[in-house]
């Protein structure tokens, strides 16, 4: 008998404030400068160069072939030995809205402050969610998860602690949650996508570091029958043609990776000292974006907005800013103007 979750809806939680919500925040401030500059979320802002795409992308319905050749990229990408244990989805977070539904009723442990969607989604499938700030208070829940590195900490957790983690709830029947949207920019050990633990899943994130997030691309990584279990929920055709194509080039680009992890480095190290002079204390980040505290942090915030630059701002922390990395030298002129006291 299947106990995975059913699909009975309960009430939604209170609406979640996610970055990139350039249409809105564009409507609160009709008066401020166009175009606007979008750092609200953590995407690379110079995206791979999309290939040219063939008619029949577009006008067909996507082939296995092409399904497995995504896998096969993303497989040498993130050194995992099988293309088997590789379920490819429109978008990670639509694997967020599945996973709920693969195990029965729960306790459900999120390592927080987090990606507020793990919670959400968990909680909407009937699980009991419960928030801790410390790793160790993970091994008794049924299911536990962590973002790695976190989002928007930039914490990264070494290996071994999640590795024990991982044994821990095996023992007790439990499963491991790690979302890696931002590690594709790190040492390839950080990740636990090479020699993956058992009672584990792993998410990687495809439109975050190749910058195109609208391509809606993301993949589960695990055991076989945890994978199949995913794509029957996900169901035929789950990844459109043209995603597949881009996809599939981008993941065996070696070459623009390791150009983009150098470039990033340096536009961290830029925009690090661009806000220390505005007063910003730098408290966390990753290669695609900065987490600052400051006293200031709604006005700095309302200042910027008001100059056409949005930034990512946190309703519960509210001297919390983060800021992802400009495009171009004009962005980077127009931020450095705006922060000027």
């Amino acid at each position: 008998m299947d106990q995975r979750a059913t699909s009975t809806r309960f009430e939604a939680p209170e609406a979640i404030v996610h970055g990139g919500d350039l249409d809105a925040v564009s409507r609160r401030y009709p008066d401020a400068p166009r175009p606007w500059i979008d750092l609200s979320t953590g995407i690379n802002p110079i995206p791979y160069s999309v290939p040219e795409l063939s008619a029949a992308s577009w006008s067909r319905l996507p082939g296995k072939d092409e399904e497995r050749a995504l896998r096969a990229a993303a497989a040498a990408r993130y050194g995992v030995p099988q293309s088997e244990m590789i379920a490819a989805a429109p978008g990670t977070q639509a694997l967020l809205q599945i996973l709920p539904r693969l195990r029965p009723r729960s306790t459900v442990a999120v390592l927080a402050p987090t990606y507020e969607e793990h919670a959400r989604c968990w909680r909407r499938c009937g699980h009991r969610v419960d928030l801790v700030d410390d790793i160790a208070a993970l091994a008794d829940a049924d299911v536990a998860v962590v973002v790695n590195p976190n989002n928007p900490t930039g914490r990264l957790y070494q290996r071994d602690a999640l590795v024990r983690l991982a044994s821990t709830l095996r023992r007790h029947d439990g499963l491991l949650i790690v979302d890696e949207a931002f590690i594709d920019l790190y040492p390839a050990d950080a990740s636990l996508t090479a020699d993956l633990p058992p009672a584990t899943i792993v998410l990687r994130s495809f439109g975050k570091v190749y910058g195109l997030g609208g391509v809606r691309l993301g993949f589960a990584l695990g055991s076989d029958d945890v994978i199949q279990h995913i794509r029957d929920d996900l169901g035929p055709w789950a990844v459109s043609g043209p995603a597949l194509a881009i996809g599939t080039a981008a993941l065996a680009d070696d070459t623009w990776l390791q150009q983009t992890r150098a470039r990033l480095a340096q536009d961290c190290a830029r925009l690090d000292a661009l806000l220390s002079t505005a007063g910003c204390r730098a408290i966390g980040g990753t290669p695609l974006f900065r987490l600052v505290a400051a006293d200031g942090a709604p006005d700095i915030a309302e200042r910027l907005a008001r100059r056409g630059i949005h930034v990512r701002r946190f309703p519960a922390r509210p001297n919390w800013l983060r800021f992802g990395l400009p495009g171009d030298e004009a962005q980077w002129q127009r931020l450095g103007q705006a922060l000027e006291r």
